[in-house]
């Protein structure tokens, strides 16, 4: 299983302007605005989502390919087949795949990636490839997988960034020069500062409708905003801030995609902690709560409220945001039941993310109308809160959120940071996995109830998706289903 936050690995970047990208045509490049620069273009050793955000299924591809609907795509592979018993994949790859050298993407290099990621990959690709027991090269287009167990998230995992595929016969850094099979290739990385795209001369499957792409980095949205209303900027990758959405109305100059996430901002909740330790106090904090009132103010609105750690493009999606409702004299009557009718004082620790820091004040003075006193912590990101919180779990409650695509299988880490133990809820999950394929939903259905009925964190709600571009600007996808921006349906038609 993947136990692992994506973005707190994020590294924000300094403010920038624009650089032109030279070319043969002279083409000028599409800028994509963004929030997070990658540390490193090292997809394999790095698990930073904007790493992944410029070089999935741009610059690199994948067996398999989750689209905006969140559903699986063939890409590489052309089709697969499973075994009756689960433990072997046949997968039939693509014979016009190229990597950008020209070499083909045949059944050896897959066998060498797969192996690569699955050994000497970082925890969360380990982790998510660890089912594969042998990589086996049947003939040049033909990989079979044979398994030490039955995996039915298999075929997601290697859509994401755990499954790229590197081209072996480039022996190149990848932390600068990625190697890869997709429409585009990168000509220039400045760190903290922008990442370029060109179109790939071996584009196998698709030609690129837009040549150029340069993505660049602000770390703060006022001008970031600022950049797209004065055309230094074509696209938004993500609104940071959606009380400037008012901005951007005029159909003539922008347009706004918007759509849904799997951005859980989660209050985490220490299930070590003395006090929430019991179930009546985490039950009694979500009850004290005005969720609909805190995305309001968090982000004016937009998003949706959440009973778990699923967000609608999951299959297994059901809508819990109901169950526990603001009603703060339930909270004080749970409270008073639990023995802290006399009041209590919790730790918050927050990471000095502007989301995160908003969400704590308003929550500290709900909380304060039950009962309960909170002694607030703003600790400095990514360093000092993932040493205290995520490593050490020196916290009672904490507000962050999670990106990572099917993120809920973290709850049965037990020494994950929210130290939360509940073996139903892990055995439902290992049957998800390894069990009949068809009953995965309905399994994952009341796994995801179990984290609502036991209050086992507090599921605040999920960020929108809310991309802005120019005129003009279109193929992008509605939902970040996945780490990508992809850009593989980018046109400008300005």
């Amino acid at each position: 299983m993947g136990f692992f936050l994506t973005l707190c690995l994020a590294v924000t970047a300094t403010g920038c302007s624009p650089h032109s990208s030279s070319n043969e045509s002279g083409d000028k490049p599409v800028v994509v605005a963004a929030t997070a620069a990658p540390p490193t273009l090292d997809i394999t050793q790095n698990a930073a989502a904007a790493i992944a955000q410029v070089l999935l299924y741009n610059v690199y591809e994948t067996l398999t390919k989750i689209d905006d609907n969140g559903d699986l795509k063939p890409l590489l592979a052309r089709s697969w087949q499973q075994s009756s018993d689960g433990l072997t994949y046949t997968f039939h790859l693509d014979p016009a795949a190229r990597f950008a050298s020209g070499a083909p993407v045949d059944a050896k290099a897959v066998a060498a990636s797969l192996d690569n990621n699955r050994k000497n990959g970082i925890a969360v690709t380990k982790a998510q490839l660890g089912s594969i027991k042998t990589v086996r090269v049947k003939d040049s287009h033909t990989v079979v997988l044979n398994l030490s167990h039955p995996d039915n998230f298999l075929l997601f995992y290697l859509g994401c960034s755990a499954g790229v595929i590197i081209d072996p016969t480039v022996k190149t850094d990848l932390a600068t020069h990625p190697a890869g099979s997709g429409p585009y290739v990168v000509t220039d990385f400045r760190p903290g500062h922008s990442v370029d795209l060109a179109s790939s001369p071996q584009a196998w499957h698709l030609k690129p409708r837009v040549s150029h792409v340069q993505f660049l980095y602000f770390a703060d949205p006022t001008p970031e905003t600022a950049a797209l209303m004065s055309g230094d900027v074509d696209i938004l990758s993500d609104l940071a801030t959606p009380q400037a959405l008012s901005r951007f109305q005029d159909p003539s100059r922008y347009d706004v995609i918007t759509g849904t996430t799997n951005y859980e901002v989660v209050m985490g909740m220490n299930n070590q902690s003395k006090a929430l330790s019991d179930k009546r106090v985490r039950r009694a904090i979500m009850h004290a709560i005005d969720r609909k009132n805190l995305m309001k103010a968090v982000t004016n609105g937009q998003g949706s409220l959440i009973g778990s750690m699923v967000p609608p493009t999951d299959p297994w999606y059901e809508d819990l945001a109901g169950k526990l409702p603001y009603d703060p004299d339930q909270a004080r009557r749970l409270l008073k039941e639990a023995g802290y009718g006399n009041g209590l004082s919790l730790r918050m620790r927050v990471p000095t993310l502007p989301y995160a820091t908003t969400s704590a004040r308003i929550i500290s003075s709900e909380l304060k109308q039950v009962g309960i006193t909170l002694v607030t912590d703003e600790l400095e990101f990514p360093a000092r809160w993932l040493d205290a919180v995520y490593t050490r779990a020196d916290y009672d409650l904490t507000i962050v959120g999670h990106f990572e695509p099917r993120d809920i299988v973290n709850w049965a880490n037990p020494d994950y940071y929210w130290r939360y133990d509940n073996p139903q809820f892990q055995k439902l999950v290992t049957k998800a996995m390894t069990g009949p394929a068809n009953e995965v939903n309905d399994t994952m259905k009341q796994a995801a109830r179990i984290l609502n009925d036991d209050v086992s964190g507090g599921f605040l709600y999920l960020m929108p998706k809310t991309t802005v571009t120019r005129a003009g600007i279109t193929g992008l996808g509605h939902n970040a289903t996945s780490l990508s921006f992809d850009l593989t349906g980018l046109e400008d038609k300005a």
